[in-house]
């Protein structure tokens, strides 16, 4: 869907992006994957591995907004290719704290088995990591095929996340009142759960740049509705009311 180029040497540029755009989007989406399953495992050789993708990422961050700084002065860009590029800006900082966040989850992880703790019969977070995983998966996904459609289920699918996190707060505060001696355990739980949740945010951020880059209306803090009415312009197989959350449930997770 990018525009038609007479340079193939543009062509090949806006394409160096996207590419490592989603490079950099794999790498981020294995950490979150390792981070979780290092929780129930403790393997330290999936805890080390997200240290070391944290820093692969960061290194794309930096190739890729240099790549987009030289597209633009060079090229100057217009209509859904200056888009692109704009959403990319923004994205890659999404993605560069959705790895930041995984590390979080792994360094607390090593901790908690290096005291020889184990936090899982007092609340699961798999669960709430695979949606999280899933959202960031699905994203990515909407990104390459440039589907707006996608991008706003993302968007709804965040509720699930938010409400998951909920759960998680209500479960660790009632053992924390039951049993005092667990705490400092819920507490480590509550703090990953966290990252987990803002994990979730960034690949609804991300979702609505996936939107804007493809059909130019900037669909930010406007509520899943309009969301989905926004990315289903010219879909006409696409229903707007297939959102059928209440505008009261679209303010609870806000």
């Amino acid at each position: 869907m990018f525009e038609e180029h007479t340079s193939t040497r543009y062509g090949e540029s806006l394409e160096e992006v996207r590419s490592q755009f989603l490079r950099m989007g794999g790498l981020v989406e294995s950490m979150i994957n390792d981070a979780v399953e290092s929780l129930s495992t403790g393997d330290t050789a999936l805890i080390e591995r997200v240290f070391a993708y944290e820093v692969e990422v960061n290194k794309l961050e930096i190739e890729i907004d240099s790549l987009i700084t030289q597209v633009i002065a060079r090229q100057q860009p217009a209509a859904i290719d200056l888009r692109l590029l704009l959403s990319i800006t923004k994205m890659v900082t999404d993605l560069e704290r959705c790895g930041d966040e995984s590390e979080k989850i792994a360094r607390t992880a090593r901790r908690l088995y290096d005291q020889n703790i184990r936090f899982g019969p007092i609340v699961e977070l798999n669960y709430m990591g695979s949606l999280v995983s899933q959202n960031l998966h699905e994203v990515l996904d909407a990104f390459a095929r440039l589907d707006p459609v996608a991008a706003a289920r993302v968007v709804r699918a965040d509720k699930k996340i938010n409400k998951e996190w909920r759960s998680v707060l209500r479960e660790t505060s009632s053992f924390m009142i039951e049993d005092p001696r667990t705490i400092t355990t819920a507490i480590d739980v509550i703090f990953m759960a966290r990252a987990l949740e803002r994990i979730g945010d960034h690949a609804k951020n991300m979702a609505e740049r996936v939107i804007y880059t493809v059909q130019g209306e900037d669909v930010r803090h406007t509520g899943s509705k309009n969301i989905l009415k926004v990315a289903s312009r010219y879909n006409f197989n696409v229903s707007v009311d297939a959102d059928e959350e209440s505008d009261s449930d679209e303010a609870e997770d806000k």
